[in-house]
């Protein structure tokens, strides 16, 4: 479960998004750490190693371990976020189709059909990962990435959703887009979406996307 990864890293392996997410703000409870970062089944601790040393590092995160992982609770909150499939937006639509053997539109229902949760925030600032997608949707990533994705694009890999809050490179089969701002950087907290926030998409068309 726990693994010293370098001079002043360790790696700890958790069996859930919301075990990470507990976790690790536990540990950032206890103060003392460089960084605290959660996966999706791993938890990174970087630590002072000029203040603690190794030993002594893995004994205060075995502290916290040992009063037991629980899960992170669960936002009763429903976010909705409208989408707009296929096309300029959905560039990656097609193939994804061509993989399945299903039809555009069935896609589209089974990716509306489910209440999801965010698991996890990474790869970019306010990026969310978002699992429980059907088995169909477990594709691997482009082979070559974008060197520019536009924010609010819906993406599909490995049987996750990824929603680009920001523009970036990206290597996700982009299916569609949401008009809804997912950053704004006059709010006081920029990123609408948050680890175990609760979302559904909703299937619009592209006449709405600027409405």
């Amino acid at each position: 479960m726990l693994t010293r990864c370098g001079d002043d890293l360790f790696s700890i392996a958790v069996a859930s998004p919301g075990q990470a997410q507990s976790l690790a703000s536990q540990l950032r409870d206890t103060g003392g750490w460089l960084e605290v970062i959660p996966g999706i089944d791993t938890v990174l601790v970087r630590f002072d190693a000029a203040r603690l040393d190794g030993v002594d590092a893995q004994g205060e995160i075995e502290t916290v371990l040992a009063r037991g992982i629980t899960e992170i609770e669960v936002s009763a909150d429903l976010l909705e976020i409208p989408v707009v499939y296929g096309g300029e937006y959905g560039p990656d639509l097609k193939e994804l189709v061509a993989a399945t053997g299903l039809t555009a539109d069935k896609l589209i229902e089974l990716h509306t059909a489910g209440i999801y949760t965010v698991d996890m925030i990474g790869f970019t600032p306010g990026f969310a990962f978002i699992g429980g997608l059907d088995e169909c949707f477990r594709v691997p990533r482009r082979k070559e990435p974008r060197q520019r994705v536009a924010a609010g694009s819906v993406g599909i890999a490995d049987g996750r959703t990824g929603l680009y809050a920001m523009a970036s490179p990206g290597g996700w089969n982009i299916i569609g887009r949401t008009p809804k701002q997912l950053f704004d950087a006059m709010a006081e907290d920029p990123f609408v979406l948050r680890a175990g926030m609760q979302v559904r998409f909703k299937a619009i068309d592209a006449g709405e996307f600027g409405q």
